[in-house]
């Protein structure tokens, strides 16, 4: 064991370190980096890899279904918290037979994951003793590795801030600059932020990692920081800014079923071509966000900005409101209705108007028959002036429920 364990700490090269661990073991190998991209694995036994080792391989990433299963069994809080390899049970629905796996850390920070594939049950002590001493040697490797990375990428990321911040004053001055990054940059970029509140601070981090692995799995190219309590992705493609569209919002629905307990709010802007036009999609997920918390209802408001509509502009009407002293009394008269009755009757018109006046389709959204949404209706009609066949007065009810909400969060 020594004499094959110092064989190993002499090699630097991963994928001849994952065929001298898997002649050892006689079970396949894989070792990823810390975002589960796919860094070397075992020609020896390959025929023994199951439905998810082959999709790593031909993908050289775990697909977002299977990263998304492991933070749901709690795989992925293991891999950062556990010392030493440990077992993971079978998973058919992502095609995961038993394997175990071990963190490759160095100096307490994980860098990477080393797989091995149970062909014929659990690891004994000698061979999980062996995968412990070699996933330091692989730690030490990755962090080398990483370090460089790193550099690189903060070079990236400062551009970029820059770009957002708008210090470059001239396309000109932006392209000059841009001559110095590492590798292609894309055509297409658009930005996706995340917020979260005061007393969420400390989960920043945590999301922040979570974004990154979610990224990761997409398989797309994107720079990734924090700002306060911020979280601002800059995603860029090459190819169709539809798709690039498509996947962010992917990402930022993927993102926020991880959190459901914590309050965030997300925005995307539009996707633009040209560096110099990447702040303008960078002001339009803030302008999600800042109506997101307005309303004080993140649920409520698209994140994509170009399905905001007329929400985008409700600070501004708020402050005409304000000053013309405006007041919806047919809105107060049902908001003293469901205080008294626990009605739902502003609720109720709330998404009738959001459907369109559609009752099959507002019936669905509240979960009630359209009998009762038709008693519903009744009511509001018969206790206001409300009528639903205007459609400039439906437009404003909307808008007026909309500040209502936002005075009472």
């Amino acid at each position: 064991m020594s004499e094959l364990m110092k064989k190993l700490q002499n090699m630097t090269d991963l994928d001849d370190i994952a065929e001298l661990m898997s002649i050892f073991l006689q079970k396949p190998i894989i070792i990823e980096n810390k975002q589960f991209s796919l860094l070397a694995y075992s020609s020896q036994q390959i025929e023994l890899f199951d439905d998810a080792n082959k999709s790593t391989i031909f993908t050289k990433q775990w697909p977002l279904s299977i990263v998304e299963a492991f933070m749901d069994a709690g795989i992925i809080h293991q891999l950062e918290t556990v010392k030493g390899p440990f077992r993971v049970p079978r998973m058919e629905s992502i095609g995961l037979n038993p394997r175990t796996v071990v963190s490759a850390t160095y100096n307490g920070r994980v860098y990477g994951y080393i797989w091995v594939r149970e062909t014929d049950g659990p690891l004994p002590d000698e061979q999980l003793t062996f995968l412990d001493e070699a996933s330091i040697h692989i730690g030490r490797l990755l962090h080398q590795e990483s370090h460089l990375k790193e550099r690189e990428e903060e070079k990236t990321t400062r551009f970029y801030k820059k770009l957002l911040d708008h210090t470059f004053q001239t396309k000109e001055e932006i392209t000059k600059e841009a001559a110095f990054l590492p590798g292609t940059l894309p055509t297409s970029l658009a930005v996706a932020m995340f917020s979260l509140l005061p007393e969420d601070e400390k989960r920043v981090a945590e999301l922040l990692e979570t974004t990154s692995l979610f990224i990761s799995a997409l398989n797309e190219q994107a720079v990734l920081f924090t700002d306060g309590l911020s979280i601002v992705c800059i995603m860029g493609t090459s190819s169709s800014p539809a798709d690039l569209s498509t996947t962010m919002e992917r990402l930022v629905r993927t993102v926020l079923n991880q959190f459901k307990s914590l309050s965030i709010y997300a925005g995307i802007g539009e996707v633009y071509n040209g560096l110099h036009q990447l702040r303008n999609s960078y002001v339009e997920a803030q302008k999600v966000i800042q109506t997101a918390k307005f309303l004080g209802d993140a649920s409520t408001v698209p994140v994509l900005y170009r399905k905001l509509g007329v929400l985008r502009h409700l600070q501004t009407i708020s402050e005409a409101v304000e000053e013309e002293h405006y007041v919806n009394k047919d809105l107060l008269i049902l908001q003293r209705k469901d205080q008294d009755s626990q009605a739902d009757l502003l609720r109720t018109l709330e998404v009738y108007l959001t459907a369109h006046c559609r009752i099959k389709a507002a019936a669905d959204e509240l979960f009630i028959h359209t009998n009762t949404l038709k008693y519903r209706l009744r009511q509001i009609m018969q206790l206001t002036s409300i009528t639903f066949d205007d459609f400039n007065r439906n437009c404003q009810l909307y808008i007026d429920l909309q500040l209502m909400k936002s005075k009472n969060k």
